[in-house]
């Protein structure tokens, strides 16, 4: 197993890789301790069975500059192909305000192909490449060296097995004319909004009950001090303060130190410094929101939308059979929530655009008017148009 540490080493490779078709990428990293995930290892591998074909690469090593592999990952006529890639993608835009093209992900792709609802790695190793995995380094500290032999197989054989199941799939799409399909869901991985987090909307991931303008307004604030110290000092924001302290501080409302001293739940360093001060003022920038501009709680709930619910069940039905009978993954095509949607009359919904209207969205939409029925022959589900 060749592992680089030099960035001469890296680009040396990087410039072999730019000859073939394809290059498939995996990475580790921990994020435990960081608001970042903090990158540990690059795996890569090109076709070819010779052993410089896969490589580790060593990010931690003294001097190397991953500017070669950038180089490489701006390459457009080199696919590069990764499992799950949302996360291995934020690390390289973090790093480099960049994301990789061509791209493409084998757990996008596997979705369409019919492999199930976010089909996992090792799932697709068995079933497409028809190998096993060993797991036993899956729990590694990535973060200290040196690696040992076992887990650099078992981080190598993240890419190896991966080229596989690229090229497997690849057929797949080719032969079922779903490549656009894959193409349409890939553009939100390359979307850099999708790796930027705005403090400004941070609290919108807070979970309460609490419609209260004035309470909303004061946990908008907290929460966008907290992602804002949190971004800048690159820690978990939980070290800042838990979602459980935010929401005690938005009904407390603490106007000076001695009233933050009375929290509960609060750590002791938030008490003081920094943290202490960003939470007044957060708390006392809540106080003062203007009524006009106080947030919401978004209204998706069944009653407020108007919900049929028994149209909503035959949705479902709807969904499973013709899913089913495509070969696509529920996921892909339709949320809960976008099936109450449909139900309550609404039409902005993703299922009824692009390739889902195909698969699904034309056929909820006569559902919905009355001109199609739904029986049941056997263990299948019929469809008839009236």
């Amino acid at each position: 197993m060749i592992t680089i540490k030099t960035t001469e080493a890296l680009a040396e490779f990087c410039s072999r890789a730019a000859h073939f078709p394809y290059v498939t990428v995996d990475t580790e990293f921990l994020r435990e301790r960081s608001y970042y995930s903090k990158l540990c290892l690059v795996q890569l591998a090109v076709p070819g069975e010779a052993e410089d074909d896969a490589v580790l690469v060593d990010p931690l090593a003294e001097g190397i500059s991953l500017e070669p592999l950038y180089e490489l990952f701006r390459d457009e006529e080199v696919v590069k192909v990764f499992h799950a890639a949302r996360q291995d993608l934020e690390i390289f835009y973090v790093d480099a305000g960049l994301i990789p093209a061509p791209l493409f992900d084998t757990q996008v792709a596997a979705m369409v192909c019919g492999y199930g609802d976010q089909v996992g790695y090792e799932t697709l190793v068995r079933k497409v490449a028809k190998a096993g995995l060993d797991k036993s380094s899956r729990f590694t500290d990535w973060s200290r060296r040196p690696l040992t032999e076992a887990q650099k197989t078992y981080a190598l054989g993240d890419v190896t097995h991966l080229r596989d199941i690229y090229e497997a799939l690849s057929a797949e799409l080719a032969a079922s004319g779903r490549g656009a399909w894959v193409e349409e869901e890939l553009a939100q991985l390359r979307d850099p909004a999708t790796y930027r987090v705005d403090p400004d909307d941070a609290w919108k991931r807070v979970k309460t009950r609490t419609n209260s303008g004035r309470f909303l307004a004061v946990v908008r604030e907290l929460a966008r001090f907290r992602e804002a110290h949190a971004q800048s000092r690159n820690i978990p924001r939980n070290r800042v303060f838990k979602d459980d302290a935010l929401l005690e501080l938005a009904s407390t409302k603490p106007k000076d130190h001695k009233d933050l001293s009375r929290s509960r739940l609060l750590l002791r360093e938030a008490r003081r410094g920094d943290i202490a001060e960003g939470i007044l003022a957060a708390v006392a920038a809540g106080l003062n929101t203007p009524p006009e501009d106080m947030p919401k709680l978004a209204s998706n709930g069944r009653d407020k939308l108007n919900v049929n619910p028994a149209l909503a069940d035959l949705l479902r039905v709807l969904l499973k059979a013709r899913c089913e009978e495509t070969g696509v993954a529920q996921k892909l095509i339709a949320s809960a929530a976008d099936l109450d949607l449909l139900a309550a009359g609404k039409r902005e919904v993703r299922a009824l655009s692009g390739w889902r209207a195909e698969v699904f969205g034309d056929y909820a939409l006569k559902l919905c008017e009355g001109k199609l029925a739904l029986t049941a022959k056997g263990q299948k589900i019929r469809l008839i148009e009236l």
